[in-house]
Order: C-alpha cells, then sequence, then structure tokens
C-alpha cells in the first residue's frame, strides 16, 4: 500500500515517539491501521495539532506541545507499544497489532501464543534431560 503524505508524517512522528526507525514500524505492517484509529480516537482537530506541533527531527518531543497534544502523543506511543488504545479498558485494535506491539520487539520476545512452534512440536525433545534417569534430580533437591 503507497504511503500518503499524512501517512508519512505519522509514521516520522512514531519513530520519534516509540525510539524505532521508521522502516522497523513499516515492517510491522500497521502504519496505516494506527493513523486510521490515531485520526478516530484523538479526532480531527487534536490529530491534525499532534501531526504539527510533535517537533521535527533533532527537537525534543514534547518541547513545543501544550498538555492535550503531549497526551495525545503519550496515546500514541502506547498504541504502538501495546497495540492497544488507552483508557480504562484499553481495546487492542488488532491481533496483528498485538503480536507486532513494539513492547515485545522492545523485549527481544515474541508475543505470548502468536508464533506456535507447529503440530507435533511438543512431543519433541527439549534438550535439556528431566527426572530419574535425566540427571536433573540433584536440582530438584532429591
Amino acid at each position: 500500500m503507497p504511503l500518503t503524505s499524512d501517512t508519512q508524517r505519522f509514521a516520522a512522528l512514531s519513530a520519534r515517539l516509540t525510539g524505532f526507525d521508521e522502516a522497523t514500524l513499516e515492517a510491522t505492517g500497521l502504519t496505516e491501521e494506527f493513523r486510521a484509529t490515531a485520526a478516530e480516537r484523538l479526532g480531527p482537530g487534536i490529530y491534525a495539532r499532534l501531526l504539527r506541533e510533535a517537533g521535527g527531527p533533532g527537537e525534543s518531543v514534547g518541547d513545543t506541545m501544550d498538555r492535550e497534544v503531549r497526551d495525545a502523543a503519550r496515546q500514541v506511543a502506547y498504541l504502538w507499544y501495546t497495540g492497544g488504545w488507552p483508557g480504562s479498558q484499553p481495546v487492542v485494535t488488532s491481533a496483528r497489532a498485538y503480536a507486532e506491539a513494539l513492547a515485545w520487539k522492545a523485549a527481544g520476545l515474541t508475543a505470548p501464543a502468536t508464533d506456535p512452534g507447529g503440530y507435533g512440536s511438543w512431543a519433541g525433545a527439549s534438550g535439556r534431560p528431566i527426572g530419574r534417569d535425566g540427571g536433573d534430580s540433584e536440582e530438584c533437591g532429591r
């Protein structure tokens, strides 16, 4: 999907808010979904102000923002890191958003229940013997 100028501005803003580069964010496949979510949830006025007032490259995000726009910036960062929109009951935007959330990438993990080993993976040896004959009994206190 080709990026619109609005999506490109949102991607640049998101990179500054999250600390991840635009290529990494684009690789999630969520830039347009998150742009649409932010525009809808924030409303056109706050969304436009966020894109306009968030500062350019080299500027610290938040230097020129009032509280309302700063809160909007936090909500967008939360969306990228969790895959959900914040609130008293956060709303995950999609299963892919959960799986691609930046929190997992920052921790070097895969989101639980999103990357199964495939049929029969539970039957394979774990590589570490356990039990009486496996030599793990000393660690178990036996």
